[in-house]
């Protein structure tokens, strides 16, 4: 029964990321539930990518991904600025356009308003898991681990992991060194 109503809940934050407020009414916001088999690849993204890059947290985080009940991915697709030139990025919008720096599996550099967009959009998806009581975490480690895979197709992403279960999975979790 929980696994029923924690995928509601990812559709109704779903609605909530789309619907979100976002500059000159522009949406470059993308939005993916994961199936379990997407799940799994998921999963192993993260390894692989925590064995290249070194990163030891992806391991801890792709356990918590194990052990969730779904997965949303969010992320920012293209390089369309504001055409503000407000240099936040560190660019002109022109430079920030035909600059490319690339790692860890994120192409930037992106605009910062469009940033600003995906963290309103982020914030909007987790208070409705919030405020429906699923236990949830933005996690960095989910982003990585998911464009490295090719479950999506942005420059920079991050994971919503989505837990229903006595103890909240995402609270006292052990660091790796």
């Amino acid at each position: 029964m929980e696994k029923e109503g924690v995928e509601i809940v990812a559709k109704l934050m779903a609605v909530a990321g789309r619907t979100a407020p976002k500059a000159h009414g522009k949406d470059f916001i993308v939005i993916k539930i994961l199936d379990e088999n997407e799940k799994e690849r998921l999963v192993e993204g993260m390894r692989e990518t925590s064995e290249k890059i070194g990163f030891k947290f992806l391991l801890r985080d792709a356990n918590n991904v194990v052990d969730s009940d779904k997965v949303i991915l969010v992320g920012v697709k293209g390089k369309e600025t504001a055409n503000l030139d407000c240099k936040a990025c560190g660019f002109t919008c022109e430079e920030n356009k035909n600059t490319l720096v690339e790692g860890y599996g994120f192409k930037g550099p992106l605009c910062a308003i469009r940033l600003v967009d995906l963290g309103i959009t982020i914030g909007s998806m987790v208070k409705v898991a919030n405020d429906l009581c699923v236990d949830n975490r933005v996690m960095f480690s989910i982003g990585v681990g998911a464009i490295n895979a090719g479950l999506i197709d942005t420059e920079i992403a991050f994971g919503i992991p989505l837990s229903a279960k006595g103890k909240n999975i995402y609270f006292d979790r052990k660091h790796h060194k």
